[in-house]
This record gives C-alpha cells, structure tokens and sequence, in this order.
C-alpha cells in the first residue's frame, strides 16, 4: 500500500494562495506548487486510499491522475456568472461503474485552506434514477433497508444525511412515516467535515478511511437498490 503521511504545506499554500489570487499570473508564478501540492499530492492521497476502500466495496474504481480521481484545477466558466478561472479546492472521486462520472455512488473529498468535506452517496439523482431512488423508498423491502442504513450512519457518529431539497413529497408517491422524509430527497450523502489541519497529521488517511467506512451503509444501499 502506498505510504501516506498527511497532506504537505504546499498542498496549504496552493490552496491559500490560488483563493487570494485567482488569476493565470499567479498561478503560473506558482506552478510548482500546484504540480506538489495539488497533483502529486492528491495523487498520494488516492494511491493510499484506493486499495482500503476496495477493502470495503470491490468494486470501486480509482485513479491516482488528474481527470481520473483528482478533479480537474480549472473551472468550466463558460455558462457561470463566476469568471475565476481557478478551483479553490482539491476534489477527489472514487467511483462505482464503468466510467468516471456522478451518476453512480462513490466516496467524495473536497479539501480547502481552510476546511475538509468528505464522505459517500450521492449529490444529484438525474430523472430516471430519481424515480428509481422514490419507488426503493415507498417499497416495503428497500424502504426498510434505507432506513436502517441511516440509523447506522447516524449511529456511528454525526454524521449529516443531505440532499434534501423538497418542501413535500412528490405527487403519487407516499409510504410509512418512518421514511417519508426521504421522498423529499433528490440525492443522499452522508458526509461530514474537519478543519484543514486535520490534513497535515501524519494518521490522516487513517480518519479519513473511517469516516468513509461510516457513511458507506448510505452508499451501499444506493449501490445496491438503484445504481
């Protein structure tokens, strides 16, 4: 297994800097630390991580690149009001399915100067799987089984269970109170967040598996019932 030791302090100063002075000067005054601090150490960072969340659903998928797991520093800027060209975070993706993309469960990492987001599901649900997602919420069998996956996220520690975006449910679908609440819901996660410090300890990858492995019950049931 890859040995991983935390995130350096050019990994900080990247990412410090490029949210300061988010324009191409800057960053080509400071590729070197983009190439160490985004690249090589986000390609670290998956390297170590892939292999242990294998461990824990095989058929997860990882690269250790950019437009692979690393997420591309660029920003699509061409339909966004927002012109700055640059990323002020690392992402970092490890998928399920045949291709690299959002439509299927994965585990997620966002880090910034000042904070880290990570944890498992998954943020939208394009029309077909959101009607999948609702009917594995209303039907007896899966319905009971999303919710004993939340209870055991919940359990787990504090975790937040999100992508509630309704106001009330959908028309034609209705179930038992108990998972009711999820048809409000147009994607699920369960995630949770720490200060960026916590990236530089030397145990880093450690935390970050367990959180993971935490909210993977939310994750596994997404695979499992609609992906």
């Amino acid at each position: 297994m890859t040995e991983f030791t935390g995130f350096p302090a050019e990994t900080f100063a990247f990412l410090a800097g490029i949210a300061a002075n988010n324009d191409k000067g800057w960053f080509e005054a400071n590729r070197g630390l983009y190439e160490a601090g985004y690249v090589e150490a986000g390609r670290a960072f998956v390297s170590a991580m892939g292999p242990r969340l294998a461990a824990l659903s095989p058929t997860v998928r990882f690269e250790p690149k950019v437009n692979g797991s690393i997420s591309r520093v660029n920003r699509d800027i061409r339909f966004s009001k927002d012109k700055r060209p640059y990323k002020d975070h690392l992402d970092l993706w490890f998928w399920h399915g045949d291709r690299r993309g959002w439509d299927c469960p994965g585990f997620w990492f966002r880090l910034t100067a000042e904070t880290v987001y990570l944890g498992t599901g998954m943020h939208g649900l394009e029309k077909e799987r959101l009607d999948s997602f609702r009917h594995a919420v209303v039907l007896p069998r899966s319905g009971k089984a999303l919710v004993a996956a939340v209870e055991a996220v919940r359990a787990a520690g504090p975790y937040e269970i999100g992508e509630k975006t309704r106001k009330v449910p959908p028309r034609g679908f209705e179930t038992e109170p108990d998972r009711a609440e999820f048809l409000l819901y147009e994607g699920l996660t369960a995630g949770t967040q720490m200060p960026a410090s916590a990236a530089r300890a030397a145990d880093f990858l450690d935390v970050c598996y367990k959180h993971f492995a935490a909210t993977w019950p939310v994750g596994k049931w997404l695979l499992d019932e609609i992906a």
